[in-house]
């Protein structure tokens, strides 16, 4: 069985739709220097491609 990632699992949301939400990357810091617009549009979360198997999987073992 695959071992889940739990420090990566922490940054994705569950939707109650079943969706899995991931932010995007690189928005720490260096934002001062970036445009309005690119800092306001990475707040924004993407979805997270998965598999119906490897959601349930996900889903089961965050679960617990």
């Amino acid at each position: 069985m695959i071992k889940t990632n739990k420090s990566y699992a922490k940054r994705l949301k569950i939707t109650k739709s079943g969706k899995i939400l991931a932010l995007g990357t690189g928005r720490n810091h260096f934002n001062a220097k970036e445009g309005r617009r690119s800092q306001l549009g990475n707040k924004r979360s993407t979805e997270y491609p998965m598999g119906n198997k490897d959601k349930a999987l996900f889903i089961n073992t965050i679960a617990k």
